[in-house]
């Protein structure tokens, strides 16, 4: 776990490991923090333990993933986890009002919007209306993760959702004196599909030669 410090943050991350575990084995348990008494105690405040800002694929829930319950997770979802004003708002938030310890970046495999990326950086392909928004934002890591070796889309994708946990702290002043102060953790990880295994992205350390 050498990407998360702190044992709020390790303690939040090994809670989501042990849900994800569950979720493999279909073995979930949170239906039990989903009902009316749950409910109940959230009515005046909430207290998640983990940020998870992941991809809006119809595919990666976050709450299912990692067998969480209702105020368990704070989620922030966009196509590619691409991220804008909006998105480094809705973190802030969780870091400085709620104290969130861990932020969780959920990149996934087969990932359509890095898909798209890479076709419009290999073909010239650009898609139409407010998507092209979304592929521009994650072209700019396609080409880093090409220089740095990636030569797979789930390298790329991994590549990705490493790139994205760097730009939230580049982009936010307050991320990055939590970061820095130890009050919070960003975690890159890659979700498989197949497996529904959620692990630390492993990004390529090969450099190309430019």
């Amino acid at each position: 776990m050498s990407n998360i410090n702190g044992s709020a943050a390790s303690t939040s991350w090994a809670v989501l490991r042990e849900g994800n575990a569950r979720f493999i084995a279909g073995m979930t348990s949170a239906d039990l923090r989903r009902g009316p008494h749950r409910r109940a105690e959230l009515i005046g405040s909430q207290a998640p333990s983990a940020i998870v800002f992941g991809c809006a694929d119809s595919r990666v829930p976050a709450e299912i993933l990692f067998d969480q319950g209702l105020g368990d997770l704070f989620v922030v979802r966009t196509a590619g986890h691409v991220v804008d004003g909006s998105v480094l708002g809705s973190i802030e938030y969780a870091v400085e009002v709620l104290g969130v310890p861990l932020i969780v970046v959920l990149g996934h495999d087969s990932c359509g919007a890095v898909a798209a990326s890479i076709a419009m950086v290999d073909e010239g392909k650009v898609p139409p209306g407010s998507i092209r928004e979304i592929v521009e934002h994650i072209a700019p890591d396609v080409v880093r993760a090409r220089i740095a070796g990636a030569e797979t889309l789930a390298e790329t994708i991994e590549q990705h959702a490493s790139y994205t946990a760097e730009l939230l702290r580049e982009r936010s002043v307050l991320i990055d004196r939590a970061i820095t102060a130890g009050r919070v953790s960003v975690v890159p990880t890659f979700y498989s599909l197949a497996s529904g295994e959620v692990g630390e992205a492993h990004p390529v350390r090969r450099l190309l030669a430019v």
